[in-house]
């Protein structure tokens, strides 16, 4: 069964469209892996998201599919998080009512309170009719910048390790395997423990490497890149140490041994 998933402006957790979506334990049932979605915003509360909605009305604005689903390790609720795949944006907001009626079928017994539901579960046939108002943007997961094999600064991923050439190789990177691989491994560092926010406050929240366990220069090819086994976080100085002599990638558990009987983080 097809679920809309609810996308506020501002969340306590700050997902990022297409990558990662939290939700409460008792939508579980509704949001399994392979569950269809379409993305959805209410009408909006502040004008200073106005610049990136494309409404300001409630509407629908994309479709995706739910990866695998983890507990959150934040929370004390039981509360979950979905990675999010093939995620698909609309090219312009499909709005919620048209020619006087909604798109989604309400029951006779929700009339008063389904619209505060933040994840609902719909009919195909209703999944069907908000896609045919949507002109569909290219997939969200084709999307990829460039990074330079050599910078430790920049998060180093890839679509599937794809080369490009300039000067010499680089590899592209995908734009949602950075937020997945936090979400799943945490911000604190993989080898030592070190956690940036905790030693220098709010300026460094959410600040982390992430680290391929294999080197993409190694892939030779296009390889699918699992945020959960082929992805981890590492401080930049363990991440430099992993990559400090180019013919050898330390693996974290060599790093560990390194670091076992000297210092260690502990907030």
């Amino acid at each position: 069964m097809p679920v809309v998933i609810v996308e506020n402006d501002t969340s306590q957790w700050e997902d990022e469209t297409g990558a990662v979506y939290h939700f409460p334990k008792r939508y579980q049932t509704w949001l399994t892996q392979g569950t269809e979605v379409i993305y959805y915003k209410g009408r909006i509360k502040d004008k200073a998201f106005a610049s990136v909605r494309l409404s300001t009305d409630p509407h629908y604005f994309g479709t995706a599919r739910i990866g695998k689903v983890y507990s959150d390790r934040n929370s004390d609720k039981g509360d979950l998080f979905a990675l999010i795949e093939n995620f698909t944006p609309f090219e312009t907001a499909v709005p919620s009512k048209i020619d006087g009626e909604y798109l989604e079928t309400i029951p006779a017994t929700r009339v008063s309170n389904y619209w505060r539901d933040g994840v609902r579960p719909i009919s195909q046939s209703d999944y069907d009719v908000i896609q045919s108002h949507a002109k569909l943007l290219p997939s969200q997961a084709d999307a990829v910048v460039p990074n330079t094999e050599d910078d430790l600064l920049t998060f180093e991923s890839a679509n599937e390790g794809s080369k490009s050439t300039y000067f010499g190789t680089r590899y592209e990177r995908r734009k949602d395997l950075r937020v997945k691989a936090i979400a799943i491994h945490g911000l604190d560092c993989k080898a030592c423990g070190f956690d940036f926010e905790k030693v220098y406050g709010e300026h460094a929240k959410g600040f982390i490497h992430v680290h391929h366990v294999v080197p993409i220069s190694d892939f030779g090819g296009e390889k699918a890149v699992n945020p959960e086994t082929d992805l981890v976080t590492l401080c930049a100085n363990c991440h430099a140490v992993v990559h400090r002599k180019r013919d050898m990638t330390l693996s974290v558990d060599e790093l560990k041994g390194m670091l076992r009987g000297r210092w260690v983080f502990e907030p």
